[in-house]
């Protein structure tokens, strides 16, 4: 367990990351070439690993059809977030992707989808995703919610400047 928790923190790690370099790299060409750039190394980077590590074997493939297509959502995953993190920055970007990918392994869990065993729906579960959408959400406005008090502040010592020089 230890493992698989180390290797998801990395992995997550990873992703901002990755999510960072490519919003870097979108800023000099299309979001398209971002795409291209990144599955296209990452095809390459995993042929040679998978050759390293598993030789021949990485070429048996053994799950439905169906589930071959999943580099196929890569080319959304890759275009979508690249442009969230040009638009809103990694933290703020990722703490989104974070929560919905929370949120649809919950339902998709629950409801047994994509051959994954069903898991049932808990007011436990349900309660982690609300709290942890919350802290997003806080995080997210948060800086509004600064700035908005620093203006007040602002205008509340002009008046009583106002008040003290009228």
């Amino acid at each position: 367990m230890v493992i698989g928790i180390l290797l998801a923190l990395l992995g997550g790690t990873l992703v901002c990351l990755q999510n960072t370099f490519n919003a870097n790299v979108k800023k000099q060409v299309s979001v398209w070439s971002t795409t291209m750039l990144v599955l296209a190394l990452g095809f390459l980077a995993s042929f040679a690993a998978g050759l390293a590590f598993e030789g021949t074997a990485l070429f048996s493939f053994d799950a439905d059809l169906w589930f071959w297509f999943s580099g196929v959502v890569g080319v959304g995953v890759v275009a979508c977030v690249t442009q969230g993190v040009q638009s809103l920055g990694p933290s703020r970007a990722i703490s989104l992707v974070m929560v919905s990918q929370i949120f649809f392994g919950l339902v998709w869990d629950s409801l047994g989808w994509f051959g994954l065993e069903q898991v049932p729906f808990t007011f436990q579960s349900f309660l982690g995703v609300l709290l942890i959408s919350g802290g997003v959400l806080l995080f997210q406005l948060g800086p509004a919610i600064e700035e908005k008090a620093r203006g007040q502040k602002q205008r509340t010592a002009a008046r009583r400047t106002v008040k003290v020089n009228g």
